[in-house]
């Protein structure tokens, strides 16, 4: 079946397809999708690029595709538009964000739709980035080029949450990430945590770590788990995020797994103490970069060391524990998502709490979550919100 007699029938099933003047809409939002799913093949790999993925059509079929594979690389709309080679002339392009229009490390998008005869283009995100912002979009329409923006708008946006919040704020997107029974705990009075979850829960976070720039751990977490903090996928093909330990006073062991564990990508150390000093020199032997970061109460300063990563180019950051640390980014307010699993068991009050204290003296200080959301993997819940 043809992909535009597909987009026809799955919009004559809503409402809104029945008024002659919103089909169109409907098949520029079905080609749209596709284009999402090739964006969010960059997850994890673009940072600090957007993830973007581009679709070109013709009489009602796909000609091309493409995404953005890593920052230096071609952007998706010319990944497409080279697939495409002269088929592009008189195409519609949907894209899910809007075409560049400035010389960086690649030319721009706009020049290239233009020089390719590109009938139309539907884009999904408007970029906020100061240097593209209206820009391309501008330029597309001076050369004749018929633009429709907003398509799938929120969809859009969601992808690259980190990239926007990175823009505007100069920190990365935070995702808080814990494993805990239904009475709020993550481990039981000795510190033993293996397994809150179970086995479907346990490969949903790696599916997310491969999605991820960072992973960031306190030291007691590492103490007591001792854990890899890589990422483990079916067939070996995952990607590692950086591992980020904040260790104020450089007391854990060099031995530590995540110190030893190889890994293909870099491991950082956050303290306080003297990248110079004798335990510094040792981690640094063994490949970890020992990061100084300012004090705050005498502890690592975290929106300073937020800074630093988003500098270095890691925009969505997984947090896995522990406590200590959970409560400090809420109470700071520098957690963006939270991503909870809730397990069929109980602990009871001895049991290890997942955040620590939050100040909250009264109901109303309570902190709300929105946009939450409910899903079974496997025996577990998972639980997702924005905060």
């Amino acid at each position: 079946m043809r992909l535009l007699t597909r987009a026809r029938l799955e919009a004559s099933r809503t409402p809104r397809a029945k008024r002659a003047a919103d089909f169109d809409r409907a098949v520029a939002e079905f080609f749209m999708r596709i284009a999402l799913e090739e964006a969010s093949k960059g997850l994890g790999r673009t940072s600090p690029n957007p993830v973007v993925g581009a679709v070109l059509v013709k009489g009602g079929r796909i000609i091309a595709r493409g995404y953005h594979k890593k920052a230096g690389t071609a952007h998706a709309e010319v990944v497409a538009l080279e697939a495409a080679g002269t088929k592009a002339r008189g195409a519609d392009l949907y894209t899910t964000l809007e075409p560049c229009d400035h010389y960086g490390r690649t030319p721009p998008c706009s020049l290239a739709i233009l020089e390719a005869g590109v009938r139309r283009v539907f884009c999904g995100s408007a970029d906020p980035n100061p240097l593209v912002s209206g820009k391309g979009v501008a330029r597309l329409r001076r050369g004749g080029v018929k633009v429709v923006t907003g398509v799938l708008q929120d969809e859009a946006d969601a992808l690259n949450r980190p990239f926007f919040h990175v823009l505007k704020t100069g920190l990365p997107w935070v995702t808080l990430k814990a494993a805990v029974t239904l009475d709020g705990k993550l481990a039981t009075a000795t510190g033993d945590s293996r397994w809150v979850t179970g086995e479907a829960a346990r490969a949903w976070v790696h599916q997310l770590r491969d999605r991820v720039d960072a992973i960031l751990v306190g030291a007691n977490t590492v103490r007591l788990d001792d854990p890899k903090l890589t990422t483990r996928l079916p067939g070996g093909g995952g990607k590692d995020a950086v591992r980020v330990v904040v260790d104020s006073r450089l007391r854990l062991s060099a031995n530590a797994t995540v110190f030893t564990q190889r890994s293909s990508a870099r491991t950082v150390v956050a303290t306080l103490e003297d990248p110079e000093g004798r335990k510094a020199r040792k981690l640094a032997a063994l490949g970890v970069d020992v990061w100084q970061v300012r004090a705050k109460k005498e502890r690592v300063d975290l929106t300073a060391l937020l800074r630093r990563m988003a500098k270095a180019g890691m925009s969505h950051v997984l947090v896995e524990g522990g406590s200590e640390l959970y409560a400090s980014l809420l109470r700071e307010r520098r957690a963006n998502a939270l991503a909870l699993f809730l397990a069929p068991k109980l602990i009871g009050a001895s049991g290890l709490s997942w955040a620590g204290d939050l100040g909250v003296q009264a109901m109303s200080q309570a902190l709300k979550v929105k946009s939450l959301t409910l899903e079974h993997i496997g025996e577990d819940v998972l639980l997702q919100a924005l905060l």
